[in-house]
């Protein structure tokens, strides 16, 4: 037998480091944890199952809003409790005062998007192995989705000033990604079996921007830093192609004929946030929702199977009953297809605080929020009835013995409505199959496997 390299067998025995890992908010934090996983990994750490198992923790936290600052200080008194040893990063850890004046051991408190000086804090607790025998990495990275579908995020950051936002002081104005580096990272994603991607920023319609739609090399040509550019691109991967968080921008309605074409999903996210024109301007929004309800008659006329989702604000200083109401009427007319509501939550640093607006009363917030949803359940559920007796492509995301649970083009997971799904065929997680809606509810359907 050939003896052993020199050290390999002491290197083969040590075990690696482990380092367990809490990610908490937006999909836009999810990225930016994979990511700092993705570096810990190709320098040998692993991922512990739980805090009492792991040489550190790593509490990537949220700071939007103040019950996500609770949450996010919940979870650092959880893992200092458990292990002792804790790395603040990401959006409440701008605020390194309040999580010092709450945990004063915490190791380290660095910002969002801090990925080296949360690695520096990492190695400073818990030493990098530098073993080429654990130093491995899927050319993918690290992923904390499953398999089949993966976030991919195009830029950083954002310029809007919406009044009851803190997050372009947190994460900065807006950087985008060169196209070409996107467009590889979707390349790679693609080649490890994802079949979803899920377009994700603070401002997706204003990708490269700040790049004056600069070009870059991708597979020996040159693509612009632009958002139907990139969009092109992306749709010619052969993949679910979804896209979060886009303003009603102009040049939006140039991404809808790909949709149309199946290249895109016909699927739209735009956080409207509400109707009365009022409420907009103390927001700093786009206040003519006239004209939007035209955008979404002709997003409709382009693409009939558009599925459109948006977010709403109820209880925002110096809203009244009439502004209610009139959100309530624009809802009925513009037959949102999927809905999301936050009762207005004041926010340290926020521009609404300095509005000098009435605030709105905590029962009155909570009545707003119940009747919203309400209406938008009904509605929901009338365009879903429609879908009955209709052959849909589904992806499947959980199988269950005879039955699984998937998702429709117009459904992002975690966020809206499921596709049961009942089939004599073996199915697999991440098949994108053809089925056929036998029943519906307010939210989901129910359908048969073709």
């Amino acid at each position: 037998m050939t003896d052993s390299l020199p050290g390999c067998s002491a290197a083969l025995d040590k075990p690696a480091p482990k380092i367990s890992f809490v990610s908490l908010g937006c999909p836009k934090a999810l990225v930016d944890s994979e990511r700092i996983l993705a570096r810990l990994r190709a320098e040998g750490y692993e991922l512990a199952k739980s805090h009492a198992g792991a040489d550190a923790v790593i509490v990537n936290t949220c700071g939007f809003l103040d019950s996500a600052k609770a949450e996010s200080l919940a979870a650092i008194g959880a893992a200092l409790e458990a292990n002792g040893k804790v790395i603040v990063t990401g959006c409440m850890g701008a605020e390194e005062g309040a999580i010092r004046a709450a945990f004063p051991d915490v190791l380290s408190v660095t910002g969002p998007q801090a990925y080296e000086s949360t690695l520096a804090a990492v190695h400073a607790a818990v030493a990098a192995p530098h073993d080429p025998f654990l130093d491995l990495l899927p050319p993918q990275g690290v992923k904390l989705t499953p398999r089949h579908y993966a976030y991919l995020k195009i830029s950083e950051g954002c310029n809007n000033r919406c009044s009851f936002c803190i997050i372009p002081r947190l994460r900065g104005r807006l950087v985008s990604r060169p196209a070409g580096e996107v467009l590889r990272e979707a390349e790679k994603l693609a080649a490890a079996g994802v079949k979803e991607l899920l377009v994700i920023s603070q401002d997706t319609g204003a990708y490269g921007l700040d790049l004056a739609y600069a070009q870059s090399s991708y597979a020996g040509r040159a693509v612009r830093a632009k958002f139907i550019d990139l969009m092109r691109e992306l749709g010619s991967f052969g993949l679910w192609v979804r896209l979060h968080y886009v303003y009603p921008y102009p040049y939006v309605d140039e991404v809808l004929p790909l949709m149309a074409q199946g290249k895109i999903l016909p699927y739209l996210d735009v956080p409207f946030q509400h109707a009365s024109p009022g409420v907009l301007r103390a927001m700093r929004r786009p206040g003519d929702q006239e004209k939007t309800l035209e955008r979404i008659k002709a997003w409709r006329r382009a693409c009939p199977d558009i599925t459109l989702r948006s977010t709403f604000i109820v209880g925002f200083p110096g809203e009244t009953e009439r502004d209610f109401e009139f959100l309530l009427e624009w809802l009925d007319e513009a037959r949102i297809d999927r809905v999301g509501a936050f009762r207005y939550e004041p926010v340290a640093g926020a521009a609404a605080n300095d509005l000098g607006l009435p605030p709105v009363p905590e029962e009155v917030r909570e009545n707003r929020y119940r009747r919203l949803m309400q209406r938008q359940q009904a509605i929901s559920a009338r365009l879903l009835k429609n879908k009955i007796g209709r052959h849909i492509a589904a992806i499947v995301d959980r199988i269950e013995r005879d039955r699984a649970e998937g998702r429709s083009q117009g459904d992002a997971p975690e966020i809206d409505g499921k596709v049961n799904i009942t089939s004599r065929r073996p199915l697999r997680v991440g098949d994108i199959i053809t089925v056929k809606v036998q029943r519906s509810n307010a939210y989901d359907l129910f359908a048969t496997a073709a």
